[in-house]
């Protein structure tokens, strides 16, 4: 019997340590763990090593968890077991992918690295141990510092959650240039662990070694409870001497670090555009109300600056920009208190008005940086919603002029569509994250932006002497920021010539110096912690992330060869990138590969149907017709269903785009309710509709075992057909036809049957099980869910639903792979064509359907209790649709 036993090291920015053991206490004893990060000129180089050991009698299961930094590259990850090493092997993504479907096809499973914070990614591998054996797991991931507001910083978490024998983190940094100031402090820190806390500090390098003995480690000497919990935080700069900046050159490569300081500001010319639609309600226009009063008071003398807010309508809070005078502060202030928010979300109307503005205004500063920022946490939905076209309006208006900068609010907002319109008008896109720091994150943005100091950068080098020269053109310098420039050293250059030219707010600047290479590459020797050829791996990274930021907003044919180039090195520098993936391989007798991919800020589409406790209540109240004091057993699930929830719970939800609803019926507190709700007063189905911040419920009313037409997508290949129980009003049959492969997958509440080429398996749902032909895998958790997983196509997930009756429930995956040709009960909800002829179906989800090819079925609100959040004093209810014939 084994017994799961959880081991967590998490890296956040540069990294975070957490390693957690949960099981029987100590039975998977983690005896040693050493995070070693190296920093030389900003490039990060970290190894995670984690030694533990099985000290039961049994064989037990670790799961080892690490949390890098989002902007990180994965380049090595290893497990040693018994002396055996078990390496991973980074290929091209669509090669590893077809390695893992022919080795064991675990479907869902596959990504072993997915998002999980603001700036966190998570990798994770499990390992059974043997009794008695001992393993290691040594991770390795390097990445390019970015300065921010003056500094450089990297954040460790430090959560082990038992007491480490041998626990050490060690922070080395070389800096050329010399440190500036270098500081070090934790959140955790007490007199005993402050004197496991040394830093050593030269003109150029420093030395910070954390290394807490059991006993310091300790709450409490009579308890084996660790202090061991929250951040330790490492922040330094560097010395800006030489106005043209620092050049540094190794191996026939170069960097060139540029960060001018003591430079007067430009003013700013900035217009905001606010979100004020109905999902922006509560707290989502409160934090952007609190940010944008402390926003105004942050505007300098000289600064020009309007507001546009949007819905189905554009408000200008005035026909022109006003200077940044008490007075237009004061009024602005009053103004952003009445935002309200209701209605749809014309964000095109709404941009080409902020330029509109930008482009007639009169009377600013000569040399001036202009700027739009938006803020949205939807997609458009009224007036222009076809977001190829909004994109290509905005750039033809904008035609280079300004900067757009795209803040994304929350989870469910289009952040591709945001990315790609910000990154092809000279801006960045960010998300926002929904948490009660909101308002802090949109003020420490405009931070980053509000203090411009150069325009029209362009950093010069000799053509014939340089090639692979990365991003050289800048379009504004912020104060607090850096520019890096890397390339290769073509010839035997004796000395390298750098000229600058840039606009500043006084006059256009030259700056020229010449690099002696020689000399240069001395510094670099004897340094014998610092990790080889650095700044090849330092221009390799940089490329491979500007390549791919430009492929964004690039045309297809070009979109292909940029990210051909970046697969190319990925390969050559053993990076794990979007366009890689690592073949993890496993002792004999486990589930034996396993593959570890690069998700990127746009998959970060966190399930969520509703925000915190406060929702949770009145989710309760609504749904159930319940007060917060009755405790429903009602809980809300993020992610996969395989959390080590019971089974006899009610399930309901998908691994993506839509959260589990758990219910516990035996939670009722006796008096409450007369009797225990049966099944058929939850919803049927869940789903997550485009450009929707909340899913919704829907019931399917028809007659027992009659079939219903759920899907049909031709260009999918995929149908899907449901078949309602004669006891209850829910589902009780699926049945999925795929035309390329041939394939009927038929999901019952008894069992599963995959049939294809005059061949048919069954899968019980008493056990776990994987199927796997031609790209095409069906995977069966116990007792919980079935996942059918095609490449490039929708997946289709079913979870069983163990409550007094049993039935099933359906969920789609990946739903912005569905043509415009997809079609019935539920392919309604998913066609862009049927959404372009009925614009304003999504005013208020839920407030009408599209009638359903081939007949018209009866919209009814018929259910007594509401499950969606549009209003918050009358419950309404969830939808349903009468298929009867």
């Amino acid at each position: 019997m084994e017994e799961r036993t959880l081991l967590t090291v998490m890296i956040f920015s540069s990294l975070i340590v957490v390693a957690e053991a949960v099981a029987r206490k100590h039975a998977i004893e983690i005896y040693s763990l050493h995070v070693d990060c190296k920093v030389t000129s900003r490039f990060a180089h970290t190894i995670i090593t984690s030694k533990i050991v099985n000290q039961a009698n049994e064989s037990r299961e670790a799961t080892f968890e690490v949390e890098i930094p989002k902007t990180a590259f994965i380049t090595n990850f290893s497990m040693s077991i018994d002396g055996k090493v078990y390496p991973g092997i980074i290929k091209e993504k669509a090669s590893a992918q077809k390695e893992y479907d022919t080795a064991v096809s675990r479907g869902q499973s596959a990504g072993l690295v997915k998002i999980t914070g603001r700036k966190l990614e998570q990798f994770h591998v499990c390992v059974s141990i043997a009794a008695t054996s001992k393993v290691t797991f040594e991770l390795m991931y390097e990445e390019l510092l970015k300065r921010q507001l003056g500094k450089f910083e990297l954040l460790i978490k430090v959560r082990p959650k038992q007491l480490v024998k041998h626990f050490q983190i060690d922070v080395h940094i070389f800096e050329p240039q010399g440190i500036s100031f270098l500081e070090a402090n934790s959140t955790f820190m007490t007199n005993e662990l402050t004197e496991a806390l040394t830093k050593v500090q030269s003109e150029t390098k420093a030395h910070i070694l954390f290394k807490p003995t059991i006993d310091q480690q300790k709450i409490n000497p009579e308890l084996d409870e660790t202090l061991l919990d929250g951040d330790f935080i490492v922040r330094y700069d560097v010395k800006r001497g030489a106005t043209v900046g620092d050049i540094q050159i190794t191996n026939g490569y170069f960097v060139h670090y540029f960060a001018p300081n003591e430079m007067p500001v430009f003013p700013k010319n900035v217009i905001f555009v606010i979100d004020r639609s109905g999902s922006m309600e509560g707290r989502k226009i409160q934090q952007t109300r609190d940010a944008l009063q402390k926003v105004l008071q942050d505007l300098r003398p000289g600064d020009h600056f309007g507001f546009i807010t949007f819905n189905n309508a554009v408000v200008e809070w005035n026909r022109s920009l006003l200077p940044a005078t008490a007075e237009n502060v004061a009024s602005a202030v009053e103004f952003v208190q009445t935002l309200l928010a209701s209605g749809g979300t014309d964000i095109n109307r709404a941009l080409l008005s902020a330029v509109s503005l930008l482009d007639k205004a009169e009377g600013l500063p000569e040399r001036s940086v202009s700027m739009i920022i938006l803020l949205t946490d939807g997609q458009p939905t009224y007036g222009e919603t076809n977001v190829e076209v909004i994109q290509e309006n905005i750039k033809k208006a904008v035609n280079g002029k300004y900067s757009l900068f795209c803040l994304g609010f929350g989870f469910d907002v289009g952040y591709k569509f945001l990315e790609k319109m910000a990154l092809s008008n000279g801006g960045i896109a960010r998300r926002i994250y929904e948490t009660a720091d909101a308002a802090l994150q949109l003020q420490g943005f405009y931070e980053e932006v509000a203090t411009p100091i150069l325009m029209k950068i362009e950093m010069q080098y000799p053509e014939n002497a340089i090639e692979g020269l990365t991003k050289n053109n800048f379009k504004v310098f912020f104060e607090g920021s850096e520019i890096i420039v890397s390339g290769k050293i073509k010839n035997d250059l004796d000395v390298l010539p750098v000229e600058i030219k840039a606009q500043s707010h006084a006059s256009d600047l030259t700056l020229k110096e010449e690099a002696h290479v020689k000399e240069k590459e001395q510094v670099f020797q004897n340094q014998s912690y610092i990790f080889g050829n650095f700044i090849e791996r330092l221009w390799a990274y940089l490329t491979i992330q500007q390549l791919l930021e430009k492929s964004i907003s690039a045309q297809e044919e070009d979109q292909k060869a940029l990210e051909a180039q970046a697969l190319e090195l990925s390969l050559q520098h053993n990076f794990v990138t979007p366009l890689t993936s690592m073949v993890v391989t496993k002792p004999a007798g486990e589930q034996q590969t396993e593959l570890v991919n690069k998700p990127t800020e746009a998959d970060n589409k966190k399930p969520r149907i509703i925000p915190g406790t406060a929702s949770l209540k009145k989710l309760r109240s609504r749904y159930f017709g319940m007060t917060s004091e009755d405790d429903l057993g009602f809980e809300v699930v993020q992610g996969s269903s395989r959390a080590g929830k019971r089974p006899s719970r009610f399930q309901s939800g998908s691994h993506k785009d839509v959260t589990m609803l758990a219910f516990r019926p035996t939670n009722f507190r006796r008096g409450r309710m007369r009797a225990e709700p049966v099944a058929n007063e939850y919803p049927q189905l869940l789903l997550q509709l485009p450009k929707q911040n909340e899913p919704i419920c829907l019931n399917i009313d028809g007659k027992a075992q009659s079939s219903v037409r759920l899907l049909a997508d031709p260009e999918q290949g995929l149908t899907v057909v449901g078949k309602l129980g004669d006891r209850i009003n829910h589902f009780v049959q699926f049945e999925m036809n795929y035309v390329n492969p041939p394939a009927r997958i038929h999901v019952s509440t008894d069992e599963i049957m995959v049939s294809h080429a005059n061949k048919s398996t069954r899968l019980p749902w008493t056990e776990s099980a994987t199927s796997t032909f031609q790209g095409l895998t069906v995977s069966v958790e116990k007792e919980r869910s079935v996942t059918v997983l095609l490449s490039d196509t929708v997946t289709v997930k079913v979870s069983f639903v163990k409550f007094q009756e049993n039935f099933l429930s359906l969920y789609f995956l990946n739903t912005d792979r569905f043509s415009d040709k997809v079609s019935g009960v539920l392919g309604q909800f998913y066609s862009k064509a049927q959404l372009e002829d009925n614009p304003n179906i999504y005013q208020r989800a839920g407030e009408r359907l599209l009638p359903v090819s081939g007949f018209q079925p009866r919209v009814t609100r018929q259910y007594r209790k509401h499950y969606r959040l549009e209003s918050t004093n009358h419950p309404v209810s969830c939808w349903a649709i009468d298929v009867t014939p």
